[in-house]
């Protein structure tokens, strides 16, 4: 299957007054998995549709390679499609499903019923050819729809939420084999989603949106560390976000003073502070060392535990800080068997490394 980058070049889409989609500009690099995640309404589905040309533009270009396709008709993009809707023809085997859209390119049928077959090997279901769709389950009628879309080899697979009817474990499962099947691919793969986890977990650079714009453009680790706006850093995972003004700049790191009380702290930060500024300190849960009153070596905060919940995994421990302006509060860490735990009433402190925690300017509250 060949591969091509995709370049949108200030793409936009009104409906009335509303800004579905405000001059966007995203290069997707050949053989790149994209996610395009954020909240209902944030613009992902209208730029997948535009790319798709399943909706037309008010403004801009799309370029699939060198072409410009802005306003070419879907069938002639060299794009795959898979819905959350499998969409599979409910009279057909599987393969005839699969071999479809080569019918429809009018490859002869030999060769189609070949393609169609390798692309069932691809998704390790080649006993299934013969069965119908009600036949299968939903896990398996995914993958169905993924290899009928990878069949005619498209230069760009786009996904709209394709695992969003699926159970925990079953999406879990078809997100390792959809992975797999874009390495053994190198396909440019675009993937929508509303899903942190699934982001994180699938993604070589996310695009996180939000109100018709982008928020923030990178690798899972560039916006779970190094949030650029607070609503990066508040959507992406929990995370603590603390008040503060910078006392002192230092390379990469700044000195702090968090809250009323001025506590002192440190955190990264990027060469757009100054001593003075206003500021938001992210830490993630996992960064965050809490122990009884007392007991942290270099304790910055006290709180008060208000509840504790096991995830499985993950202990999480939720607090009140007792500097009253701080927000609440929490602190995760592996689950043991046994071990420190930690009840509601228990006062607590808290530490965390410079290093763990990333300073978000307050003019970036978007």
């Amino acid at each position: 299957m060949s591969s091509s980058s995709l370049t949108v070049q200030k793409l936009s889409k009104r409906y009335g007054d509303f800004v579905a989609l405000a001059e966007t500009d995203l290069v997707v690099a050949e053989g790149e998995f994209l996610t395009l995640l954020g909240p209902s309404g944030s613009g992902k589905t209208t730029l997948l549709s535009l790319v798709a040309g399943l909706a037309r533009p008010d403004g801009g270009a799309v370029l699939i390679g060198s072409d410009d396709v802005t306003y070419s008709a879907p069938h002639l993009r060299d794009i795959g499609v898979v819905f959350q809707n499998y969409a599979l023809f409910p009279h057909m085997t599987i393969l005839e499903n699969i071999a479809f859209p080569l019918k429809m390119r009018k490859i002869e049928a030999g060769e189609a019923r070949r393609r169609a077959q390798e692309a069932l090997e691809m998704i390790r279901l080649p006993h299934i050819a013969q069965r119908y769709p009600k036949e299968l389950s939903g896990g398996q009628q995914q993958r169905v729809a993924l290899a009928r879309c990878m069949v005619y080899r498209p230069s760009i697979i786009l996904m709209d939420e394709p695992l969003g009817a699926l159970d925990k474990k079953l999406r879990e499962h078809m997100q390792l084999e959809i992975k797999r099947i874009h390495r053994e691919l190198g396909a440019t793969i675009i993937y929508v989603t509303h899903d942190q986890e699934e982001a994180m977990t699938m993604s070589d650079r996310i695009c996180l949106m939000n109100s018709g714009r982008i928020e923030q453009l990178g690798t899972p680790g560039d916006l779970y560390f190094r949030p650029e706006t607070l609503f990066v850093a508040d959507f992406l995972g929990e995370s603590n976000l603390l008040p503060a003004k910078v006392e002192a700049v230092e390379g990469g790191e700044i000195s702090v003073a968090i809250g009323a009380k001025g506590i002192k702290g440190r955190a990264l930060a990027d060469g757009r502070l100054a001593p003075g500024a206003a500021v938001h300190i992210m830490i993630r849960p996992q960064n965050l060392s809490i122990a009884p009153a007392g007991e942290v070596d270099g304790a910055k905060l006290q709180a008060t535990v208000t509840d504790v919940m096991v995830t499985g995994s993950l202990t999480k421990v939720y607090m009140k800080a007792a500097e009253e302006e701080l927000p609440d509060l929490v602190a995760a860490f592996p689950t043991r068997a046994s071990g420190e735990t930690f009840r509601m009433g228990d006062r607590v402190a808290l530490a965390w490394h410079g290093t763990d925690a990333v300073a978000i300017p307050e003019s970036a509250r978007n």
